[in-house]
C-alpha cells in the first residue's frame, strides 16, 4: 500500500488517495486506488492484516486518524484533533494506535469561537526555540503522544445525537471540554511536558510507547534530544538507549528488532556544545532491550566520518530477526543499507536513484523512490541491488513535457580538489546559454531524483549546471565541514572551477551568456559570488541568508545558525557576509522570497533589494503571500507555477532564448 499525492491547479493544493500495488504486476495485479479522499497519506496495516489505518485530509482540514478494512470499504474517522494528527503507529496485538498530535494552548488557534489569531493573548517568551518555518510559534501547540483503542470496523455506525440527546451529552463532558463526534473513541493523553514528543512506536510486547523528546534541563539552549519509553498508561517515563562515551545526541527514530532483543535509533554528535551541527553525519545506535528495565548502553554503529544516514523523513525500519534497513546519502544518491546489532552494514541497493521510504514484509523490502526519469515510485527491492520497478507514475508526465537527460560530470578545483555534479543540455546545437544553479543547505545535495526546476530551465533552452561543492553533503564529514568558519571560501572557489571546466569541456556552451542562481544558501553563495566574480549576465538570488548579523535575531534558527557557520567574531563575520559587500554588486539581481519565512526571514531579502535598488544595481523583488521556506517544494501549485513564469521572464529579459524570448 502506498500513498500517490500530486499538485492540483484546480484545488491550488495537493491531491491523494492510497493505491494498492501488487508485487507481482500485470493484468488484474496492476496498481489500484483503493480510497478516493482529497488527500489520503501513511497508510499502515495492522499486524494481523485485517485494517488500514491512514491519515485523511478534507481540503481546508487537518489530517484525522481514519481506518478501512483491509478487504475495502467506507473508512472511519478516529480523530478529531483540532490542529490534526502528525504521525501513528499499531499497537503489536492491532487493538490500540499511538498517534502524536500537536496541542494547542486554551484559547488559541480557533479553541475560542470568535477569538482569531489577531485577538489572541499576547505571548510572553523566554526562550529561543519558540518558533518554526512552516510551524509559527511552537511553545503554546507542543506536539504529544496519545493511545486509543480501535473499534471494529464493522461496528454499528454511530449518529451525531440532536436535541435532547445532544444538551445530555454536552452535560457528562468534564470541564466543559468540547464534546467529540458520535462514536469516534476517547483518545487519552500520555504525555504532557511542553515540548514535542515525535516517532511514537511499542515495544514488542506492547506494554510501553517509545519517542524521541527533548526532556533534559537547559534543552532550549541545545539541538539535543534522546529516546524515552512510557507505559501505555502513562506511567513510567524513562530514558532509554544512553550512549556509553557522554555524547550529546540528537536522537530520533527509535525501532525495536523483530525478536524484540535489539532498540535501534538515528543520531547524529552535537559536541560538547550541543549545537554542533555543522556537517554532522546521522549514524545508527543500538542498544540491548528489554521491555520492562528498557535498554542497555546505546553504541554508534556507523562511521562517522564517512556514514550518514541524514536523509530527511526516513526512518529505520525492523528487518529479519534482528536488524534494520536505513538510507545513507552518497554523491547524490541514496541507497538502502541493512546494519546489524554486530555493526555489520551492507549496502541493498546500488546505482543512479534516490530512496525516499521503506516497507517490509517478511523477506521482501519495498521502496519508494525517484531517479532521473521519475518523479516517484515503487520498486521491489532485488537480492543484486537492483529496484524492480512495480510502478510508473511519471509515465504522463514524460509523454506530456518529455524529461532532459542527467549528465554527471566532475572536475578538480582551483586546488585540485574534485567537484562532482551534473548538467543538463537543452534541444539543438547552440551555443546554449547557462545558468548555474546552487543549492542550499548547505549541508544538502543535488542528486540523482528528477528535479523540475532543472527540467523546467533545460526546456527553455538553457544549459542547466548543478554541483555538490564542499560543504555539501553525501561526499563524507570533511567534505562537509569545510566551511565551517569559512563560508564563501573553498565552496565559491569550487562552484566557479566546475563551471569553468564544464564551459571548456562542452563548446555547445555559450560561455559569455552565463546567468547563476540559487535559493537559501545557494540564495547566500549566489549573492556572495555576484559581489566577487562580475561574469554574469544576471542573478536570482532565493530565500537568502544574506545577513548573519541581523539573521540571529530574526531566524526560527538564528540563535544558532550562523554562530556554527561563520564564527561569532564580527570582522569573521562580516568577512562571510553578503550584505558587508553588497557595495561591489553590479550583476542584476531578481530577489525571491515568501512572506512567512521564519528560516531566512523576509528582511533579509526586503534589506537585500533595498541596497541594490540604491547603488543603482538593476533589481526586483518578487514576494509570495501566504508562503514560507518551503514554497519551491511545497507552496501553493498556483504560486509554484506563477514563481517559474517569474524566473523564466527574468532570463528571458537578460539572457534570452529561442523558447523562452522576451514577451
Amino acid at each position: 500500500m502506498v500513498a500517490v499525492s500530486r499538485a492540483d491547479f484546480d484545488a491550488d493544493g495537493y491531491v491523494g488517495q492510497l493505491w494498492n500495488i501488487p508485487l507481482k504486476g500485470g493484468g488484474a495485479g496492476s496498481p489500484r486506488r483503493i480510497t478516493r479522499g482529497f488527500r489520503d497519506a501513511a497508510p499502515s496495516f495492522s499486524p494481523d492484516g485485517t485494517v488500514l489505518a491512514f491519515l485523511r485530509s478534507e481540503p481546508a482540514g487537518r489530517p484525522q486518524l481514519c481506518i478501512v478494512d483491509a478487504g475495502g470499504g467506507e473508512p472511519t474517522v478516529l480523530t478529531n484533533q483540532p490542529l490534526g494528527v502528525a504521525s501513528f503507529a499499531w499497537s503489536p496485538d492491532s487493538a490500540s494506535i499511538a498517534f502524536a498530535a500537536r496541542v494547542p494552548q486554551p484559547g488559541r488557534y480557533g479553541t475560542v469561537d470568535g477569538v482569531g489569531p489577531g485577538a489572541e493573548d499576547a505571548r510572553l517568551i523566554d526562550s529561543y526555540q519558540y518558533r518554526g518555518n512552516g510551524l509559527g510559534y511552537t511553545e503554546d501547540k507542543p506536539k504529544q503522544l496519545f493511545l486509543l483503542t480501535v473499534p471494529a470496523v464493522d461496528a454499528e455506525p454511530a449518529v451525531e445525537p440532536v436535541g435532547r440527546a445532544k444538551a445530555a451529552a454536552a452535560q457528562q463532558q468534564p470541564g466543559g471540554a468540547a464534546a467529540s463526534p458520535a462514536g469516534m473513541p476517547v483518545a487519552t493523553q500520555l504525555t504532557e511536558a511542553p515540548v514535542d514528543h515525535g516517532s511514537p512506536v511499542f515495544s514488542p510486547d506492547g506494554s510501553r510507547i517509545l519517542f524521541s523528546a527533548a526532556l533534559h534541563e537547559g534543552a532550549d539552549a541545545d539541538l539535543c534530544q534522546d529516546i524515552y519509553a512510557i507505559g501505555t498508561d502513562g506511567s513510567g517515563l524513562k530514558r532509554v538507549g544512553q550512549p556509553g562515551g557522554g555524547e550529546r545526541l540528537s536522537a530520533h527514530s527509535p525501532v525495536v528488532s523483530n525478536d524484540g532483543c535489539w532498540l535501534y535509533f538515528l543520531a547524529s554528535d552535537m559536541g560538547s556544545t550541543g549545537t554542533d551541527f555543522v556537517a554532522a553525519h546521522e549514524g545508527v545506535y543500538v542498544a540491548p532491550f528489554d521491555a520492562a528495565s528498557g535498554a542497555g548502553e546505546a553504541l554508534r554503529l556507523t562511521d562517522a566520518a564517512t556514514v550518514d544516514f541524514g536523509d530527511a523523513g526516513a526512518d529505520l525500519v525492523a528487518f529479519g530477526a534482528d536488524s534494520v534497513l536505513g538510507l545513507v546519502r552518497s554523491r547524490g544518491a541514496s541507497h538502502v543499507h541493512k546494519v546489524g546489532p554486530d555493526g555489520s552494514i551492507e549496502a541493498l541497493s546500488t546505482g543512479h536513484h534516490v530512496v525516499a521510504g521503506i516497507g517490509t514484509a517478511g523477506t521482501t523490502a519495498v521502496v519508494s523512490y525517484t531517479d532521473p526519469t521519475t518523479a516517484g515510485d515503487v520498486a521491489v527491492l532485488g537480492g543484486d541491488g537492483t529496484l524492480a520497478a512495480l510502478t510508473d507514475f511519471s509515465a504522463g508526465f514524460r509523454a506530456a513535457a518529455g524529461v532532459v537527460p542527467l549528465h554527471e560530470v566532475e572536475y578538480d578545483g582551483a586546488d585540485g580538489y574534485p567537484v562532482h555534479g551534473w548538467l543538463l543540455l537543452p534541444e539543438g546545437e547552440g551555443p546554449h546559454p547557462v545558468l548555474l544553479n546552487i543549492h542550499g543547505g548547505p549541508f544538502s545535495q543535488y542528486g540523482w531524483g528528477l528535479f523540475d526546476e532543472a527540467q523546467v530551465y533545460a526546456a527553455a533552452g538553457y544549459a542547466v549546471l548543478m554541483c555538490n561543492p564542499r560543504g555539501s553533503a553525501s561526499y563524507g564529514f570533511e567534505h562537509g565541514r569545510a566551511i565551517k568558519d569559512a563560508m564563501g571560501t573553498v565552496d565559491m572557489s569550487d562552484v566557479l572551477a566546475f563551471l569553468d571546466g564544464v564551459l571548456a569541456a562542452n563548446p555547445a556552451l555559450d560561455a559569455e551568456r552565463v546567468g547563476i542562481m540559487g535559493g537559501s544558501y545557494g540564495g547566500y553563495l549566489t549573492a556572495w559570488t555576484i559581489a566577487q566574480d562580475h561574469r554574469f549576465a544576471a542573478a536570482i538570488v532565493e530565500r537568502g541568508f544574506l545577513d548573519p548579523a541581523s539573521f540571529a535575531g530574526s531566524s526560527d534558527i538564528g540563535w544558532f545558525f550562523g554562530g556554527e557557520y561563520t564564527g561569532t567574531d564580527p570582522d569573521a563575520v562580516a568577512a562571510q557576509s553578503p550584505m558587508a559587500q553588497i557595495g561591489s554588486v553590479r550583476t542584476p539581481t531578481l530577489v525571491v522570497h515568501s512572506e512567512e519565512d521564519l528560516r531566512c526571514p523576509v528582511e533579509q531579502a526586503q534589506r537585500y533589494y533595498t541596497a541594490l535598488k540604491m547603488q543603482g544595481v538593476p533589481t526586483q523583488l518578487l514576494l509570495f503571500p501566504g508562503e514560507n521556506h518551503e514554497l519551491s517544494r511545497s507552496g501553493r501549485p498556483h504560486h509554484r507555477r506563477q514563481r517559474f513564469e517569474h524566473i523564466l521572464a527574468w532570463w528571458a529579459q537578460h539572457l534570452p532564448t529561442a523558447a523562452n524570448a522576451p514577451r
